[in-house]
């Protein structure tokens, strides 16, 4: 082998924060706190805090290795742990909040965190927890010693103390770049939830995937409001690829309705943010009824779940801001597409467009994706041939914290996904393998016809689910949520669909419901919702 002349550094997490603090010294970190106020200070004033940190957790016996757990919102203090816990050669796992309490007290006796840092918010769920939380030496609250608040949890501290204990001498020490840098657990809608654990080089090699222009196309001109929580797959990456790129970041804290993601969008003047299409939908919301706009907005990126036709329109014709439909998962660090349109694409109409935008879009160089049928043989990439999407690269786990490997002998992680892939490569999930309909030995896209409901001029938000039928095998239920005023009546919503699907597709029948129910993550529940249509049964016709 003929020897290379390159230095060679190992990928580290807080190499990140270095460079921002020494490159990008007076971009603003601006955050939306629980105790109320806005907090800014810049990358400088981050990076002194994060070793200030990084010393603080030695200080209580976190070693190498030992698993740090957060139960916080989005918050430039949530911020300094990705750095100091990771930078430090500790693991931080971000333990989603909203997973039901059974899950959470598994989730952080399976990952074994040593030390949990919590938000003032989430101080009464860790006290219903107590009892379950044996092996949790310490409990930080992120607040000032102002905000300290009476409790009846063990060994607790205040986050600014430790802080405030500190020099801020620290120095980052270089270990092996394949080590453990964070867990995160699927929501769990099914079992318990899993552990996914990322490493130093993953970490950094997803952030610098996901900048490219063909990417979020990052740079220091962005300032980006990071909606998508920072307990949901590490923000996104962002947390990381942000300040890669010297962006100014903004974080909005517990406040997640219309009105308070608008004010920091304005004020802060973003031209970026990031979430899945609830959170969209209700800022669309206020902006139809406050009259408001988006000035400075340039693209917003939307994951989790498909994207409805009609968000993407008022985004891009009612707004001017580019929609970039994303897809990933836990298990792809998340990335794994993002929708950019190709030159020909481009030069279509706006109307022909549509077919594509609405797809999850293309990979970027990093993952690669193919679909496969139930043999395991690859398909066609005709936009035809569906089949279960697979994926691998650099940034694709090889399994779960626990459990034996999940990939196959050829190195192909199953994803659980039922995708197209066309001719350009963009590829467009039709459904989650264990909610495609079966009717009559042809496959019917539930998420399709989701996305076509929701397009209704009175539909909040749409489910399809199969369910028995004695001639069909399964046939499609729609569920649906309306607007208050308005009400449409079945036969309204069925011919609307019947306009832009084949017949056979078509749902057997409506039902209006007034909210449906989510996972930990926003995602629709469909399991929950096969358990409360368990015993429906279609009218004869």
């Amino acid at each position: 082998m003929f020897p290379s002349l390159m230095q060679q550094h190992p990928l580290m997490i807080s190499s990140i924060i270095e460079f921002a603090e020494r490159w990008y010294p007076d971009v603003e970190v601006v955050s939306r706190t629980t105790e109320g106020p806005i907090h800014r200070y810049t990358y400088k004033e981050m990076g002194h805090r994060c070793r200030q940190m990084a010393d603080a957790l030695g200080k209580l016996g976190v070693k190498k290795g030992d698993r740090v757990g957060t139960l916080a919102w989005n918050g430039y203090r949530h911020l300094e742990l990705y750095y100091s816990v990771s930078g430090s050669g500790a693991v931080l796992h971000t333990v989603n909040p909203r997973l039901f309490a059974e899950q959470m007290a598994y989730v952080i006796d399976h990952a074994g965190d040593k030390v949990i840092f919590t938000d003032l918010t989430f101080i009464p769920l860790l006290e219903n927890l107590a009892d379950k939380l044996g092996q949790v030496e310490h409990i930080v609250v992120m607040t000032d010693r102002e905000h300290m608040p009476d409790t009846t949890l063990q060994n607790t501290h205040c986050y600014e103390d430790l802080i405030n204990a500190e020099s801020g001498d620290y120095q980052w020490p270089e270990f092996d770049e394949n080590s453990a840098s964070s867990i995160c657990y699927t929501s769990g809608t099914t079992g318990n939830p899993k552990g996914v654990v990322y490493s130093h080089r993953s970490t950094l090699i997803h952030a610098m995937g996901s900048s490219v222009p063909n990417g979020l196309g990052l740079s220091g001109a962005d300032s980006i409001l990071l909606v998508v929580p920072q307990f949901h797959v590490n923000a996104w990456g962002v947390s990381y690829a942000g300040p890669m790129n010297g962006c100014k970041l903004v974080l909005p804290g517990p406040a997640m309705d219309g009105k308070s993601i608008h004010e920091l969008l304005d004020q802060e003047q973003c031209t970026l943010s990031l979430a899945v299409p609830t959170i969209w939908m209700m800022l669309t919301g206020y902006l139809k009824e406050s009259g408001a706009m988006l000035p400075h907005m340039k693209r917003v990126v939307i994951g989790g779940s498909a994207v409805p036709e009609a968000m993407i329109r008022s985004f891009e014709q009612e707004y001017d801001v580019q929609v970039i439909h994303a897809w990933g998962m836990t298990e792809t660090s998340p990335l794994g597409t993002l929708n950019f349109l190709l030159p020909h694409l481009k030069a279509l109409d706006y109307e022909a467009q549509m077919e594509t935008k609405l797809k999850q879009g293309k990979t970027v160089f990093g993952v690669d994706l193919r679909i496969v049928d139930d043999e395991n043989n690859t398909l066609p990439h005709d936009g035809k041939a569906f089949g279960k999407l697979q994926a691998r690269g650099h940034w694709v786990t090889s399994g779960y914290y626990g459990e034996e490997p999940s990939v196959g002998p050829d190195g192909w992680f199953d994803t659980g996904d039922v995708a197209t892939i066309d001719k350009d490569g963009y590829m467009m999930i039709t459904d989650r393998t264990k909610d495609v309909i079966k009717s009559g030995g042809e496959w019917i896209s539930s998420i399709e016809l989701e996305n076509i409901a929701v397009g209704h001029p009175a539909v909040v938000e749409a489910a399809v689910i199969a369910v028995p039928h004695p001639k069909w095998d399964e046939r499609p239920l729609l569920i649906v949520v309306t607007q208050a005023d308005k009400k449409p009546k079945k036969e309204e919503l069925l011919d609307f669909i019947a306009e832009r699907v084949a017949r056979w597709q078509l749902p057997n029948d409506v039902q209006f419901v007034d909210e449906l129910p989510h996972g930990a993550t926003g995602k629709l529940n469909k399991l929950k919702l096969r358990e409360d249509f368990k015993d429906y049964v279609f009218p004869a016709t």
